[in-house]
């Protein structure tokens, strides 16, 4: 079960001059003994407790931009001072040239949720687990100079995370783990209808996810995945999921037709997926 209140990302984000609703996306591609997953529309907190449970005990962060925490001359915070903020313990590591005063944090995973905690939002982070805190200043020249679909974990020998958010919206996510590409697909299914459920109401909805399982079956069945509200009432949702031959891009909007529907029944904390009647809108 996860809260999705207002201030979600699928709340906040829209497309173009039109402020069309934000679709659902989800591309997931096996590479180089890792899994490389991209998505919208999610924010770092949204997803953190799915990082954290496949990720080393050491985190690196390596970049963060955020307008959530400014000086007097509206500057950015350093990180340091973020983490101090946040009440999380923390490890500064710094360039190597002498007059290098650019910040790189080191964290243990298990403050990772403390450190993103309170509604503040990151709109560039860049995340790294290590398995012993060595190597920093060439992981970060590394992820400094990576592109987001190429595996980037076999050149840290134990590493198993790298995570990428940009915009509070849009995620890459290289992993490991086999079971993190559907964790995260549910996770987006249930933020987009805890987003339709939690619009005009005061509190945060809980939201139960769909079972891993069937998410599995879906990427086996394509890897690449548009999706938006095709119904919707106080107590149920329905998302029109649709195949799609490459990786979303922005402006792309789900079709007029869905390949499989995904409905949650809110009072029963059920979701029931299934493949789409030939006639089934995408959205309402």
């Amino acid at each position: 079960m996860i809260e999705v209140g207002q201030d979600g990302a699928f709340s906040v984000n829209c497309v173009g001059l039109e402020r069309l609703p934000f679709p659902l996306s989800f591309s997931a591609v096996e590479a180089g003994g890792s899994w490389l997953v991209s998505g919208a529309a999610a924010r770092a907190a949204e997803l953190v407790d799915l990082l954290v449970r496949t990720a080393n005990e050491t985190i690196l962060v390596a970049e963060l931009a955020t307008n959530s925490f400014m000086d007097e001359e509206f500057r950015q915070w350093p990180m340091s001072r973020i983490a101090a903020d946040q009440g999380v313990a923390y490890e500064v590591h710094r360039g190597g040239a002498p007059d290098d005063d650019e910040e790189v944090l080191v964290l243990d995973r298990d403050s990772l949720p403390r450190f993103l905690a309170d509604g503040w939002s990151p709109y560039e982070l860049s995340l790294l687990d290590l398995p012993t805190p060595d190597g920093i200043d060439d992981a970060v020249l590394l992820l400094g100079a990576a592109h987001l679909d190429e595996p980037v974990l076999p050149c840290f020998e134990g590493s198993r995370l790298r995570f990428s958010g940009h915009d509070d919206c849009y995620v890459a996510i290289e992993s490991t783990d086999p079971a993190l590409p559907g964790a995260v697909f549910g996770r987006l299914l249930a933020l987009l209808a805890g987003a339709e459920l939690a619009d005009g109401r005061p509190d945060p909805v809980r939201v139960p996810e769909p079972d891993p399982g069937a998410m599995a079956e879906l990427i086996a069945a394509s890897a690449h995945w548009i999706g938006g509200i095709a119904a919707a009432s106080t107590d149920s949702v329905t998302i029109g999921l649709s195949a799609i031959p490459a990786c979303w891009r922005l402006g792309q909007q789900p079709p007029p037709t869905a390949d499989h529907l995904a409905t949650l029944d809110l009072p029963t904390r059920t979701w029931t997926l299934a493949p789409a009647p030939a006639s089934a809108p995408d959205r309402a």
